[in-house]
């Protein structure tokens, strides 16, 4: 006989174990786009995390005209290159890093208020 308080194995997945192959970005491949609050109404957007294969002046350079703003590429010895963009880009850069397909839209990630 069995006993009562044996458990059953109903065939559920085990929520603590992970998945292989699961389709989560690593947070090594997400592009994280951040907005810094400056001096009163000023504000910058940073996007950190595109692949390396890009080159980040030309990335730079369509983005400043495309969305008729200012930027540029720094050096942090932490996050490696970021682009920097004078005002609240967020949603703009994420328009155009989907479309043109340098990243997926589940490996963006925006930060900010």
């Amino acid at each position: 006989m069995t006993d009562v308080f044996e458990p059953l194995n109903l065939g559920g997945l085990d929520p603590l174990v992970d998945v292989a192959g699961s389709e989560e970005p690593d947070s090594s491949e997400a592009v994280h786009i951040r907005i810094q609050q400056r001096n009163g109404r000023k504000c910058l957007t940073t996007v950190q995390g595109i692949k390396q294969q890009y080159d980040y002046k030309k990335v730079l350079k369509a983005l400043k005209k495309e969305f008729c703003c200012n930027g540029t590429v720094v050096e942090d010895p932490e996050l490696g290159q970021v682009i920097q963009l004078q005002g609240d880009q967020r949603k703009n850069v994420t328009d155009f890093l989907t479309k043109a397909k340098l990243v997926k839209k589940d490996q963006i990630k925006v930060h900010g208020f």
